[in-house]
């Protein structure tokens, strides 16, 4: 409708949904009990005695409109709703409530969708939490969760966030793009994807390097298809995002600590566990901290072909924050012996780059080759055209 998306009719959305909502509690229904289509009989009904006694200047397509949203405020999340079912959509950011972007084929762009005020966008952060057991408030202003359908979410709320709740959700999708369309897209080539075949088949072990929103799970989910089927494969993550179609897959994922700060258990864990259930090949979604100790020491003791991601926007920056990280985990030793670690344990390194346009491509496939003088010393299995 126009103008739906202005003060006026926020207001009038939070008119009627106090009023389902009361309408609700004097009926004794329960949301969570009722199913979605009695709901909405409900709903309408009861919005357009609303809209009748109140003499609002609505049509029926209008109040077909406000009947949806406030269907959504009712049972699900509120302006989120539309966004979370557009499957185009890769991210939802929420910086206070008039301010919402979203990702569209790698490039940001601004919503239509808006907030009543900053309670409301409280109030639907409050109800993406209430089933997973976590608190948001003064004294944890903080969360990092996972929706049931997978999607992840973080959000924090003033004081910290100074201008106003902000929710950043990274949507989870089961369709990742497939190797065809990678290529027909012009992120990578037929040579590029051969190399990539030949490196896992060979039980090469592979890092997948990149900056944010670069693509790295896609690409790890892509060459993780082509594991022999025989082989037992585990998989370690914070937030399970990999889609393996194999036979053999075990899955786990990390834990945060309760509100009281207890329970953790971190990725590092995981890893030591792993290599006790007898895996042939283990994945870890992407190097963080003091796991990286363990993956390494793992790529160099019988399970070779094991892979991994890292935050990084070069090949050689990936070897210099995993030789960061080794520094601020503890592990003692030689900046030499450090060096001869990573060059024996890594083998592939896959760069991917996103450009200002939002297209995603892999810029570099490199083979790390230690010689006596150079632990690091690269051969480009490829380069991709922008980079020759």
């Amino acid at each position: 409708m126009p103008g739906r998306i202005d003060q006026e009719y926020q207001e009038l959305k939070e008119r009627a949904h106090r009023w389902v909502v009361e309408r609700l509690d004097e009926e004794g229904i329960e949301v969570g009990r009722t199913k979605v289509d009695t709901l909405a009989e409900f709903v309408h009904h009861n919005l357009s005695q609303f809209i009748s006694q109140n003499r609002v200047p609505l049509s029926t397509r209008d109040l077909n409109q406000l009947s949806r949203d406030t269907l959504n405020e009712v049972v699900g999340y509120g302006p989120l709703e539309p966004l979370l079912a557009d499957e185009s959509i890769n991210d939802i950011l929420v910086n206070g409530p008039k301010d919402v972007f979203v990702e569209v084929a790698g490039v940001l762009q601004r919503a239509r969708t808006r907030f009543i005020n900053d309670e409301h966008v409280i109030r639907v952060i409050r109800r993406m939490l209430a089933p997973l057991g976590r608190r948001l408030d003064e004294a944890s202003p903080m969360v990092d969760a996972r929706l049931p359908d997978g999607s992840r979410v973080n959000a924090i709320i003033p004081p910290l966030a100074l201008d106003g709740p902000t929710i950043s959700i990274r949507k989870f999708t089961r369709n990742h793009l497939t190797a065809r369309e990678l290529i027909n897209s012009g992120s990578m080539t037929e040579a590029c994807l051969e190399v990539l075949i030949r490196a896992v088949e060979s039980r090469r072990n592979i890092i997948v390097s990149g900056g944010t929103g670069t693509g790295k799970t896609t690409m790890l989910n892509l060459i993780s298809q082509h594991i022999p089927r025989q082989e037992r494969i585990l998989t370690i993550e914070d937030s399970a995002e990999l889609v393996l179609h194999h036979p053999h897959v075990v899955r786990l994922e990390t834990r945060p600590a309760n509100t009281e700060g207890k329970g953790r258990i971190t990725a590092r864990e995981l890893v030591v566990n792993a290599l006790r259930m007898r895996p042939d090949r283990i994945i870890l979604g992407e190097v963080r901290s003091a796991e990286i100790i363990e993956l390494l020491q793992a790529m160099n003791t019988g399970h070779e072909g094991s892979m991994s991601t890292i935050h990084a926007n070069s090949t050689r920056d990936a070897l210099v924050r995993i030789e960061t990280l080794l520094a601020v985990s503890g592990y003692d030793a030689s900046e030499k012996a450090i060096g001869r670690l990573i060059g024996s344990a890594l083998d592939i390194i896959i760069q991917l780059v996103r450009r200002p346009d939002g297209k995603r491509m892999v810029s570099d496939v490199v083979s790390l080759s230690p010689t006596e003088t150079d632990a690091y010393h690269m051969d480009y299995l490829y380069r991709s055209q922008d980079h020759e």
